[in-house]
C-alpha cells in the first residue's frame, strides 16, 4: 500500500503510541547515515516483516529513541529517491525500498522508508549477509529464523483460500470458459470432454489446479471471480487499465477490466487499434509486405504473463498504454530472470515463480506456456516480421515496461534482418540495441563490426549502411533463382493495365529481368505459360486467339 501524508502521519503516531517493534526502528540522523547501516536495516526489517506475516516495515529518521520529533538532514540537498536505485546494488532478488517519504511533523522534517517483506523462501540480504533486528540492535540472522524463512518455499500468495468465498462467487461465463480451455489442454480431448461433461463446476476446476478441495483460492477469484467478489483482496482491485494517448500525449480514452481475469484478456485486446501496416522488407522487390501492426499472439502472452507475474502483495495494477506507433505494457514485481539476456538464453528456467499456484492454472488454460519459453516466442514473432524487438525497461524498482513496436524504426536494421535469415538471435538482440540507440558493450560492438553488421566509432554506433553489399552478395543467387511467382504474376498485372492486351512473347519481355537466368528460352516460355495459366484458373486474366495469335488481357471485376 503506498500511503498519502495524512495516512501515513496518523500511522507514524499510532507506532509512536505502540512504542517500536520488531518492524520499526526509529533514528535521529540529525545531519546524515551511514549508507551500509541503512542497508542492514533494510535486510533486517524486511525479514522480520517477513517472519510476523505483515506486507511492510518502517524504518524512520527524524524521530529519537525517546520518541521526540527531532528532524533529519538526511539527503534534505536531493538524491533521496535515488537511493531507491542504489540500494538494489547490494540487496538480493533487486529488493528495495516500496517508497521512501518525506513528511514534515511537529514542524520538524522526518524520513520514513517503507521496506517490503522478504521473498517467501528466501531471506533477504545486504551485501551478501542475512540479518534480523534483536531488540535494539542488528545481528545476523540466527538459524531458526533462517529455517524459518526458508520452510516457506512452498507458500505462496495466489495459492492462499480465501475465507467465506464460495463458488457463487465466481463467474458463470469465466467458469464456462475454463472448461473449455482445460479440455483442450488434454491429450485426448474427445475423451477428456466427454469425462467433464460428467463433473461439476467445482470438480473440474479442483482437476485444472484453480481450487483446493473445493476452496476458493486467490487464482480462482483472480481468474474466474465476478467483479463484485473483488472486495476479498483486502483493499485493493485486480485491474489492467487501458489507455490511449493522442499524438501528444494527452489522453484520448480510457476504461478498466477488473476481474475476471481470463475473460479481460480478450476484452483489452480488443480496444487495441491493430490496423495494416505497410513496409518493404527487402531492396529486391519494390512491392511492400502488408501486416497487422501487432501480432495478436504476442499482445495476448504480454498481457497473460503480466497477469501470471504481477505481485500482488504490491497492489498496483497492469497498465496497457496505447500509443499511435507502439504499445506499452507495465506491471508491478521485480523482473525474476534479472536481465532479459539471461531469459533469452537457451533452455533459461527461471529460479523461482513468484505465483506457482497461479502460474500452474493458467498453463492449465491455454494461457501461458509452461516452459519459460513466452520471452524467446515474443522476440522471434517481431524478428520474424523484421521489427523492432520488445524492449524491456528495468529501471524502476519492482516494475516491469514492455514496449512493443508497430512499425519500423530503421529501414537499415529491417532489411538486414530480411537478408540474413540465419542470424541468431543474440545478435539480432544486440542489433536492435544499436538501432534503439542503447549502448552495447566494446565486445559486443567488436563482433558486430567484424561481421560488417555496424558501423561508427564506440560508443555512437549505428547499423551498417552497407545492407546492399549483403543484398548484392545475393544478387547471384536472386538472378539464378529468379523473383518469386507472386512478384511475377504482379509484373504481368501492371503490363497489363498498362498495355490493354498482351502477347505471350510481350510479357517475356516484360518478366525478362524477373526470370531465372539459368533457364534456357524454352524454359522461360514454359514458365510464362504455367504463370498466366494459374492466372486465368484464378480468375485474373482471360485469353482471345490460339497460338501465337493468342491475347491476353485482365478480367474486369
Amino acid at each position: 500500500m503506498i500511503y498519502t501524508d495524512s495516512q501515513l502521519k496518523e500511522k507514524i503516531v499510532r507506532m509512536i503510541e505502540s512504542f517500536e517493534n520488531e518492524v520499526v526502528e526509529f533514528k535521529e540522523a540529525r545531519t546524515n547515515y551511514s549508507f551500509n547501516d541503512i542497508g542492514k536495516y533494510f535486510s533486517a526489517l524486511s525479514n522480520e516483516a517477513n517472519l510476523r506475516e505483515l506486507q511492510e516495515a518502517w524504518l524512520i529518521f527524524g524521530i529519537s529513541d525517546d520518541k521526540r520529533y527531532v528532524g533529519t538532514e538526511f539527503r534534505k540537498q536531493g538524491s533521496l529517491q535515488s537511493l531507491k536505485k542504489e540500494i538494489v546494488n547490494g540487496t538480493n532478488e533487486r529488493l528495495t525500498f516500496l517508497e521512501i517519504y518525506e513528511l514534515t511533523m511537529e514542524k520538524c522534517r522526518v524520513i520514513a522508508f517503507q521496506i517490503p517483506p522478504a521473498i517467501r523462501g528466501i531471506p533477504t540480504t545486504w551485501q551478501g549477509a542475512a540479518y534480523a533486528r534483536e531488540h535494539e540492535s542488528i545481528s545476523p540472522l540466527p538459524m531458526n529464523k533462517v529455517d524459518l524463512l526458508r520452510s516457506q518455499i512452498g507458500m505462496d500468495w495466489s495459492k492462499e483460500i480465501v475465507e467465506d468465498a464460495t463458488i457463487e462467487d465466481l463467474d458463470e461465463e469465466a467458469i464456462k470458459r475454463a472448461r473449455e480451455l482445460f479440455s483442450k489442454r488434454q491429450s485426448d480431448r474427445k475423451k477428456a470432454q466427454e469425462v467433464l461433461k460428467k463433473l461439476s463446476d467445482i470438480e473440474v476446476l479442483n482437476k485444472a489446479g484453480i481450487t483446493i478441495k473445493g476452496k476458493i483460492t486467490r487464482t480462482a477469484l483472480l481468474l474466474l471471480g465476478k467483479s463484485e467478489a473483488k472486495y476479498f483482496f483486502d483493499g485493493f482491485i485486480p485491474r489492467i487499465t487501458w489507455t490511449l494517448y493522442n499524438a501528444d500525449n494527452s489522453v484520448k480514452a480510457y476504461e478498466h477490466f477488473d476481474i475476471p481475469m481470463l475473460m479481460a484478456v480478450d476484452k483489452v485486446y480488443s480496444r487495441i487499434r491493430n490496423v495494416k501496416y505497410r513496409y518493404i522488407a527487402g531492396q529486391q522487390t519494390l512491392f511492400p509486405d502488408e501486416v497487422d501492426q501487432y501480432e495478436p499472439e504476442l499482445i495476448k502472452e504480454i498481457i497473460n504473463n503480466c497477469i501470471a507475474h504481477q505481485d500482488y502483495r504490491l497492489r498496483g495494477k497492469i497498465n496497457v498504454e496505447e500509443f499511435e506507433d507502439r504499445l506499452v505494457f507495465i506491471n508491478e514485481g521485480a523482473f525474476i530472470p534479472e536481465t532479459i539476456e539471461q531469459a533469452l538464453e537457451p533452455g533459461y528456467k527461471p529460479p523461482y515463480y513468484r505465483n506457482v499456484f497461479l502460474c500452474n492454472a493458467m498453463v492449465n488454460l491455454y494461457m501461458i506456456d509452461t516452459n519459460s519459453m513466452g520471452i524467446p516466442m515474443m522476440y522471434q514473432i517481431q524478428r520474424d516480421k523484421c521489427f523492432p524487438l520488445p524492449t524491456y525497461d528495468l529501471n524502476t524498482i519492482n516494475r516491469v515496461t514492455v514496449t512493443v513496436y508497430g512499425k519500423i524504426l530503421d529501414k537499415n536494421y529491417t532489411q538486414l534482418l530480411y537478408s540474413n535469415e540465419d542470424l541468431d538471435m543474440r545478435t539480432v538482440f544486440l542489433l536492435d540495441k544499436v538501432q534503439k540507440q542503447e549502448v552495447v558493450s566494446k565486445e559486443s560492438f567488436k563482433d558486430l563490426k567484424k561481421k560488417g553488421l555496424v558501423e561508427g566509432r564506440y560508443p555512437n554506433v549505428f547499423v551498417s549502411f552497407k545492407v546492399a553489399d549483403i543484398v548484392g552478395q545475393k544478387a547471384a543467387y536472386v538472378r539464378n533463382k529468379g523473383l518469386d511467382d507472386d512478384i511475377c504474376k504482379q509484373l504481368i498485372i501492371k503490363a497489363l493495365q498498362s498495355m490493354g492486351e498482351a502477347s505471350k512473347r510481350d510479357l517475356m519481355e516484360v518478366l525478362e529481368k524477373a526470370l531465372p537466368e539459368v533457364l534456357r528460352d524454352e524454359q522461360k516460355s514454359k514458365k510464362v505459360s504455367n504463370l498466366l495459366q494459374a492466372m486465368k484458373k484464378d480468375g485474373i486474366v482471360v485469353t482471345t486467339g490460339t497460338n501465337r495469335y493468342a491475347k491476353w488481357y485482365l478480367i474486369k471485376k
